[in-house]
């Protein structure tokens, strides 16, 4: 996995100012000794792994080293012998893996296992050894990590085994942090390598393990990942960036005084708070500078604000906000609304009285740990009795009761985006197809949460569609999903979705029912787009239930007319329903003479009532007879399917309703619209007659003309 390597000493144009301020750097040369002298006795913690155990215990003071030490025994025996390309031993990768995951605050399982993640991949250990050495748990993750055989799959090689980790990280993310952690130590170490394999590793990593280290919330991974592939693809661009950080630094820097100035602020408060000053990494640098042009002392850097719990955030906030001038566009909250990286903090920014404007990130400690380590920082999240029982089995050397450490497990941070690729990976079996889907669904740099109308949620990409609401809820099914009501409206298909919409999605209930082309222009997802084009090579025809075909209205007309029971108080004169609202008793109505005398009876609410009277026109009083029949329009709205005249129709005829005329306008986005005249012999029958049509499969809505 790592044998491409090689020491970042001999490289001669090594930056060290891309290393991580703080961070504790491997004597690559002593722990080579040290690995050559081979393990201490039995008792002892071998000193190679020294530096390792010391991060560790920082994390989990009360965490039983001895698993570690058996297992950096079996990882510096196997590798004896081997040797990076830089001349090093091999066993210093593991351990620089291992000590970059003990100083996020990775627990003793991932440390194991990071030990031996590459002993099955490159020695003679095989995953039987280490299941029985070491249990069920620790063998997984080494296997999830483990490539696969290049002989085997050729050129498919490199999508294949990141298919295999995908689908590992689906059962234990911890897979997916010892990879991150293993590229970035070839990423440090890359010097030595000829450029075009530099530029093809560094593309790889900015393609998918940085965009997996952003969606796992490894901020600390991803940001040195940023700046060492930034170095590599864009040289030019980096030295610029490297030339503007080394001319701040000989400037006077605005920040540390303003730090000062809200620390004051916040003990005035009675708000414990730490108030340190974060200077940004490379990439950071050379985005803002993209942004603002030229910038200045305050643009490299921004404060930030540690405090205890949750509302001394919003105290914090409040504070800022009240002694300092805000920025109010750069406020958000996601503590409230947390990123879909599980990230939490507040930020906002605000301008100081000598014109230097400020950025603040506010967050707890807790916070702060997990936007820097994301998912390694939450140690086992799947953690359930047995696995429990697991992991301490194992730690003692007993395989026997690590009979099934993932039963019943329940992933409560697994993120939509990798559940989502866990569905669709199943259906892109070519190579080429995954590794493109997956670089384009990687891509998709926001989230978004919509409700379904069962009460259940969907995870979405940004920008996604009522399509992509469709298959991600329904799958093959969705094929035959003909309308969507988004917020209780009725929306198209192509509607795209913001966050915290409602959808409610409709499927047609006609098998022959199916998705046509221009859906793929409105589907993000990979699994949506993989489903429809599946399904338009099957049928090259396309779905036979619908026709965008443009035709004249569908006419049926009857006999009967006039005013039905409705009397004007004007003697002799001609009574008729308008055709715009169609009254029927009680409504309120009014009436107005019209060309030849007759008298047009509207409902009061009709849009011509205040027409006539804008224009001057005098109303005539008009009461209903006592006899109960009348004439009534409704206009239903369906989606196109076979039979579906035929069907309401028939549901109008069950409630002993004449039809005096009907008219089927062609259907547009394969919605119909339908227009009925009906004679009740009773207007009490009217809300009944409108329920037995909306239940009608298809119907969507069904209201008065």
């Amino acid at each position: 996995m790592s044998a491409e390597a090689t020491n970042p000493e001999a490289r001669p144009d090594a930056r060290p100012e891309l290393r991580r301020r703080g961070r504790t750097r491997l004597d690559l040369r002593r722990l080579g000794r040290a690995a050559l002298l081979g393990p201490t006795s039995r008792d002892r913690l071998p000193d190679a792994i020294g530096h390792v155990a010391e991060a560790h215990r920082a994390h989990h003071p009360d965490a039983d080293l001895s698993i570690l030490r058996r297992a950096y025994v079996l990882a510096e025996s196997s590798h004896r012998g081997q040797m990076r390309k830089s001349g090093e031993p091999y066993i210093t990768h593991p351990l620089a893996v291992t000590l970059i995951l003990a100083e996020l605050g990775a627990e003793t399982t991932t440390l194991t296992a990071s030990l031996l993640h590459d002993t099955v991949e490159d020695t003679e250990v095989t995953l039987d050894q280490v299941r029985e050495e070491f249990g069920d748990e620790v063998c997984f993750i080494v296997d999830g990590v483990t490539k696969v055989e290049k002989i085997d799959y050729g050129a498919a090689a490199e999508p294949e085994t990141f298919r295999k980790m995908l689908v590992a990280t689906g059962n234990d993310v911890r897979v997916m942090s010892i990879k991150l952690a293993d590229r970035l130590h070839n990423m440090r170490t890359l010097g030595v390598m000829r450029p075009d394999k530099q530029a093809r590793i560094a593309k790889v990593t900015r393609d998918v393990l940085i965009p997996l280290a952003e969606r796992l919330g490894v901020q600390a991974l991803k940001t040195e990942l940023e700046d060492l592939v930034f170095a590599i693809l864009h040289p030019e661009e980096y030295e610029h960036t490297r030339a503007l950080i080394a001319a701040h630094a000989g400037e006077r820097d605005p920040l540390p005084a303003i730090a000062e100035s809200v620390r004051v602020v916040l003990r005035e408060a009675g708000i414990h708070a730490e108030v340190l000053v974060r200077p940004r990494h490379f990439v950071s640098v050379h985005r803002i500078s993209r942004k603002r042009g030229e910038l200045r002392g305050s643009d490299f850097g921004r404060l930030l604000i540690l405090v205890g719990e949750n509302a001394d955030c919003y105290g914090v906030l409040g504070e800022l906000h009240t002694c300092f001038t805000p920025v109010v566009s750069e406020f958000k909250d996601f503590i409230a609304v947390p990123k879909f990286n599980l990230y939490q903090s507040l930020h906002t920014a605000f301008a100081t009285s000598g014109g230097h404007v400020a950025e603040v990130i506010v967050r707890t400690r807790q916070m702060h740990r997990v936007a820097e380590a994301g998912v390694v920082a939450l140690g086992n999240p799947y953690a359930t009795a047995a696995a429990v029982t697991a992991t301490a089995a194992a730690a003692g050397g007993s395989a026997e009761a690590c009979a099934d450490p993932y039963e019943e497990r329940v992933d409560p941070t697994r993120p939509g985006w990798l559940s989502r690729l866990l569905d669709w990976q199943q259906s892109a079996p070519d190579p080429d197809t995954f590794w493109s889907v997956l670089r384009a669904e990687l891509a998709q740099d926001r989230e978004i949460t919509v409700f379904r109308a069962d009460g259940g949620t969907l995870g979405l990409p940004g920008g996604a569609s009522c399509i992509d609401a469709a298959y991600a809820q329904h799958g093959e099914a969705a094929h035959g999903c003909i309308g969507a009501r988004v917020n209780g409206r009725l929306t198209s298909l192509t509607s795209r979705l913001s966050d915290g919409d409602t959808v409610q999605l409709l499927l047609a209930h006609d098998a022959s029912s199916g998705p046509s082309a221009d859906w793929l222009e409105h589907a993000h997802t990979p699994a949506a787009r993989i489903a429809i084009s599946s399904w338009l090579k099957a049928h090259p025809d396309g779905a036979a239930a619908t026709t965008t075909a443009a035709r004249a209205p569908l006419s049926v007309v009857g006999a009967r007319g006039g005013g039905g029971n409705a009397v004007a108080d004007l003697p002799d004169a001609t009574v008729r329903l308008a055709g715009c609202c169609t009254p029927v008793p009680p409504d309120a109505v009014a009436g107005f003479v019209v060309r030849g005398g007759a008298v047009t009876v509207h409902r009061v609410q009709c849009a011509a009532v205040a027409q006539m009277r804008s224009l001057g026109r005098t109303s005539v009083a008009v009461h209903w007879r006592a006899t109960a029949d009348c004439r009534v329009t409704l206009l239903a709205e369906s989606f196109g399917r076979p039979h579906l005249l035929a069907d309401l129709t028939e549901a109008i005829a069950r409630e002993g309703v004449e039809v005096v005329s009907a008219t089927v306008e062609p259907p547009v986005e394969q919605r119909v619209r339908h227009s009925y005249t009906l004679q009740l012999p009773d207007a009490t029958g009217l809300p009944a007659l409108m329920r037995a049509m909306r239940d009608v499969p298809g119907v969507y809505d069904v209201s008065r003309a």
